[in-house]
């Protein structure tokens, strides 16, 4: 199993510079790039401050020149956003930029507040349709001389330009939860990204499940890989793992805020939550996020990853998103490559 980093920009309050918090993410992808992780990934968000991510092609041009191995991902672009002509050329650029270690991870999007604001009346079955439309059409503009006429897109013969340095295109990712989205990935030679988010381990199997069932509907197709993407937190004492879990339920209480789109937000942040209605949402309990994520001492997140390497999962993204400070970030990060990766060595 091989390991990578999903990470964002990010803030809960206005305490830190847009600029200080680019240079903390970038810290944080040259250590993954250093330690020896397999990749990188960050994705696509618009007008939140919680996750800031508003192009990850142009950040991956960046990271190109900051890293040597790390494969470098889009964890996701937002399919909904994109005209598949502009999405191709990007990221061909991209791959070119970054010589060949791009990989495209796509989703239909989670925020209501985004669709509201870039493409309103749009809801996540709409999303998930201009998804499965996208995708094909893409991998046809990369071959070249395609012409599109499909419900959500229509043009005539057109070529990428560039095309991608990887041949015939970089991996494609896709966010997948309903066997619906399994099917489809696996039927267009997609792999598969999957995140239980707050939820134990029994769904990790289920996900798993779904995988595996959409490849035995598609025989013909190789098998493509699945990664799956976990909060994960490395502590260095008993009362270290017990902040991060209560870090966690933080985190976890604003993101339901933010996809509930209901609280009011003012220059990209969403109103506060007070932390007495934090400490009584039980389903976000601070034990709840040290069961069900992967918080724990060295030897813990191994035995935890050790369980998901044979259900049989190809990639394991640590989801360091979490609201903590960087220091934090940086000391559990550091600690996961150097007592939990020499685990998984051959």
């Amino acid at each position: 199993m091989k390991f990578s980093l999903f990470v964002h920009m990010e803030r809960l309050d206005a305490s830190q510079s847009h600029k200080s918090l680019y240079e903390e993410f970038v810290a944080l992808c040259e250590i993954a790039d250093k330690g020896g992780m397999h990749a990188i990934w960050t994705g696509e968000h618009h007008g939140m401050d919680f996750t800031i991510a508003p192009n990850p092609f142009v950040t991956i041009a960046d990271l190109a020149r900051r890293t040597s191995r790390a494969r470098l991902g889009t964890g996701t672009v937002i399919a909904p956003f994109w005209h598949p002509i502009k999405l191709a050329g990007e990221a061909a650029m991209a791959d070119i930029i970054c010589d060949g270690r791009l990989d495209i991870g796509i989703a239909r999007g989670a925020y209501s507040f985004e669709y509201e604001r870039l493409l309103p009346g749009l809801d996540a079955w709409g999303a998930g349709q201009r998804m499965r439309e996208l995708i094909p059409a893409v991998k046809g503009i990369w071959a070249g001389d395609y012409a599109h006429d499909g419900e959500f897109f229509k043009f005539p013969s057109t070529t990428s330009a560039p095309k991608p340095l990887q041949q015939p295109n970089p991996p494609i990712w896709v966010a997948a939860r309903d066997p619906n989205s399994h099917e489809f990935a696996v039927a267009n030679g997609c792999n598969v990204q999957v995140t239980p988010l707050w939820q134990g381990d029994d769904e990790v199997q289920s996900l798993m499940e779904r995988f595996n069932d959409a490849c035995a509907k598609n025989p013909e197709i190789e098998r493509p890989k699945i990664m799956l993407l976990r909060h994960t937190y490395v502590g260095s004492s008993e009362d270290d793992v017990a902040q991060a879990a209560h870090e966690l339920s933080v985190y976890y209480n604003y993101f339901f805020a933010w996809f509930k789109n209901e609280k009011p937000v003012t220059q990209g942040l969403i109103e506060r939550i007070p932390d007495e209605q934090i400490r009584a949402n039980a389903m976000l309990s601070d034990q709840v996020m040290r069961t069900n994520n992967v918080v724990g001492d060295a030897e813990t997140v191994i035995a935890r990853l050790k369980a998901y390497e044979a259900l049989g999962y190809d990639e394991y993204s640590f989801w360091i998103d979490t609201g903590m400070s960087f220091e934090r970030k940086k000391a559990s990060l550091e600690r996961f490559i150097t007592e939990v990766m020499p685990a998984f060595q051959e």
